[in-house]
Formats: structure tokens, C-alpha cells, sequence
């Protein structure tokens, strides 16, 4: 089309095969938008398009993509607000029959498969690397691996006992986020051959970083967890452990610093001093820390 729609919080630019979305910036823009900066979606990524009365004198052009074409709106599992839905570019109700005209040319232009899933991602995540505080540890994610650290004022005495953990991609199967705008949110990393985790045990679950009031926003954890449900599913297959086997990679497995390491034993002094761990527990994790070395 090679045209320019600009709208509220967004710019549309089209091209032959797909629109690029460019976020303008702004203390009134929603920060998930400022976050992801630009993104292109192809035409084959869309389901449909519609143009609906918005709120306070504005027409809303929304395009839809097909179920598992966008990596971040499969993450985000249709928890997002209707405000920061990276897929509506709000107009001036004066402008509603351009709008209905782009609605008509961008139908023009679906592909054949517009209604089915799509079989691969077809829109680009946030490139790594990402990482976010969460209520009980900090996430990294380097485009190989995600890692957790756990943080000594917020990880249940559970994760600390398990120690900080590192996920090679090819041993996930998906990522479950649940938004910190609903009580309880959460990140959660599926593991290959694990066994469903129980609703509402996040704060248990090494797997799990858990959100809290100014920790895990939507514009830092979603965008976080979209890269590396795009980085599974990229991912070389890998074989399936028999059911209950161990498959998650320690962080044991990998050298790493000794001041990081005498940082933990002093924490597991402080946890077996606070009564949180047992004399063979301490023993127990200080002796596996020193291995590492």
C-alpha cells in the first residue's frame, strides 16, 4: 500500500507484504508500547480486521492476529487491557472512513490461511538480552538460557533451599505468564517431562519468579517472556526423559564465581542461623556449593 496511518499512541506504516507499527513515546503512552518501540507484522500473521466506536470521540482500527503467529500476544494469553493491545491504533472519530478504507485493503491482502493457527511465529519478539526484578529474584534471559536469582528479602525459604536456577531453552516446552495487573502474577517456566505445577504455588516453585506491587510490570515480564516462548519454540526438538526423570539444569552444573559462591554460603548461614534450614541442610547445600568451585 506504501501508505501512513497515524493514530494516538501509534503510527501504522504499509508496506506490500506487511505494516509496520512504530509507538510513539510519552508520558500518556502506555509504557508496554515505549517497550517494544516498533514491531512488523506481516499480512500472513493477521486473522481479521475491524473498525469499532472507541471511547471519548474515536474510532479504533484493530487487526487480529492468528492464534500463535505473535509470540507476545500468545504469552500474554488475553490478559492485556484493551489500552495496551500493541494491535488497535486509536483515530479521531472524523477519520472512521479512512479507517473503514484501510480495514477494507488490509482484508484484501489476508492470506489464505487467515483463519487457521499459524504453525510458527511469524512476528518477532524483543531481542535478548532481556532481564526484570521480580518480587523474589531477578530474571535473565541471554537468548540461551533463562536464569533466576533469588533475592534473600522475597524467595520463599523453599527456593532458597533449591538454590538459583538456570534453563537451558531447548529443556522448556513454554513459558506461563500470568499478569502482575491479577492478583497472584507470576512467570513460570514449563519444563519438558515436568508434571503440571499446581495452581497458585508459584512462590514454591523454583520455575516460578512471582510479581508484587512495582516488580514484574507488564512492559518489562511480558515482552521478557515472549522472547523466550520464541526462543522454545525455535528451539532444535529435543528427546523427551522418561516421565519423572530429572530434566532441569542446576546451576551446580556450571562453574561460577567464587564470590558469587561465598555470597550463597553466607545467606545459608543466615537461613540455618533463622532456624529456616537444618544442620544437614546447610551441610548439605554449603558442601554442593563448594563443589562448584
Amino acid at each position: 500500500m506504501g501508505d501512513v496511518l497515524a493514530g494516538f499512541h501509534a503510527v501504522w506504516e504499509f508496506d506490500t507484504d506487511s505494516v509496520l507499527i512504530r509507538f510513539e513515546r510519552g508520558i500518556r503512552r502506555p509504557k508496554l508500547f515505549q517497550a517494544l518501540g516498533e514491531r512488523r507484522i506481516p499480512y500472513e500473521a493477521l486473522s481479521s480486521v475491524e473498525v469499532t466506536e472507541g471511547r471519548r470521540g474515536t474510532v479504533v482500527l484493530h487487526a487480529m492476529p492468528r492464534h500463535g503467529a505473535d509470540p507476545l500476544m500468545e504469552a500474554a494469553n488475553g490478559q492485556l487491557k484493551e489500552d495496551s493491545d500493541p494491535y488497535r491504533l486509536v483515530l479521531p472519530a472524523d477519520r472512521e472512513t479512512l479507517a473503514e478504507y484501510y480495514a477494507d485493503e488490509l482484508r484484501t491482502v489476508l492470506g489464505p490461511d487467515a483463519k487457521e493457527p499459524a504453525d510458527r511465529h511469524l512476528v518477532a519478539a524483543p531481542e535478548p538480552p532481556l532481564h526484570f526484578k521480580a518480587y523474589d529474584g531477578k530474571a535473565s534471559f541471554d537468548g540461551h538460557a533463562v536464569a533466576f536469582r533469588w533475592f534473600w528479602t522475597g524467595a520463599s525459604s523453599a527456593k532458597w533451599k533449591c538454590g538459583d536456577q538456570t534453563f537451558p531453552v531447548g529443556e522448556l516446552a513454554g513459558v506461563e505468564w500470568r499478569s502482575p495487573e491479577i492478583l497472584n502474577g507470576y512467570l513460570r517456566l514449563l519444563e519438558r517431562g515436568a508434571r503440571e505445577p499446581e495452581t497458585g504455588e508459584a512462590d514454591q516453585d523454583p520455575a516460578a519468579v512471582v510479581f508484587g506491587l512495582g516488580y514484574g510490570p507488564v512492559h518489562e515480564s511480558l515482552p521478557f517472556a515472549a522472547s523466550v516462548l520464541q526462543a522454545v519454540r525455535a528451539a532444535e526438538p529435543v528427546q523427551e526423559t522418561p516421565e519423572g526423570a530429572p530434566v532441569r539444569h542446576r546451576t551446580g552444573e556450571t562453574r561460577r564465581d567464587p564470590a558469587d559462591i561465598a555470597d550463597r554460603i553466607r545467606h545459608l548461614g543466615e537461613l540455618h542461623g533463622a532456624g529456616l534450614l537444618t544442620d544437614d541442610e546447610f551441610s548439605t547445600k554449603k558442601a554442593e556449593l563448594l563443589a562448584e568451585l
